[in-house]
């Protein structure tokens, strides 16, 4: 049986107030800028500990979000937001379109090797640059790999790993 912090997907963080009537600012990881504006109820936190909150309003403002979160109603309650992961039930997200599809929070924590057997540590992050998204594996060094079809070989979630095509050097 999964405990809740297992059952939820990591769509976001708050990153800053925004004003001072309690709004904050989120970076979204979706793959719409709005589409975490889709889901009324959110869970917030940090380091596994997870409070349900409401979503009163919402909007694009450049390349982030700005919400009013039910409760943070000026901005010391914001700033204390600051740096909380954003995340929804995985049960309330669309269905993937295939069995070996997974959302981009399931990759953090996969160990990464390569093909000539190098470990390279722990997926830690993934974002998105405009070309092609990326993933932060930590290791011994960190790695900025590209998460692209010619690099990234096989993700296997069952066994927490992922098999790429990347120079031990790079």
């Amino acid at each position: 049986m999964k405990t809740e912090a297992e059952s939820l997907v990591i769509m976001g963080r708050i990153v800053a107030p925004y004003g001072v009537q309690g709004w904050v600012k989120v970076l979204p990881d979706t793959e719409a800028l709005d589409g975490l504006l889709d889901y009324q109820t959110w869970q917030i936190g940090k380091d596994g500990n997870w409070k349900q909150i409401k979503l009163m309003s919402g909007k694009v403002h450049n390349d982030v979000l700005v919400v009013k979160l039910e409760g943070v109603n000026d901005r010391d309650a914001a700033f204390a937001c600051k740096g909380m992961q954003i995340a929804v039930p995985r049960d309330a997200l669309p269905e993937l379109d295939d069995e070996d599809g997974f959302y981009w929070s399931d990759l953090i924590g996969l160990a990464v090797t390569n093909q000539q057997g190098v470990a390279f540590g722990k997926i830690v992050d993934v974002f998105e640059t405009g070309a092609n998204d990326v993933i932060v594996v930590q290791g011994e060094v960190e790695r900025l790999i590209p998460f692209a079809e010619h690099t990234v070989i096989k993700v296997d979630i069952a066994q927490q790993t992922m098999l790429v095509d990347w120079d031990e050097d790079y």
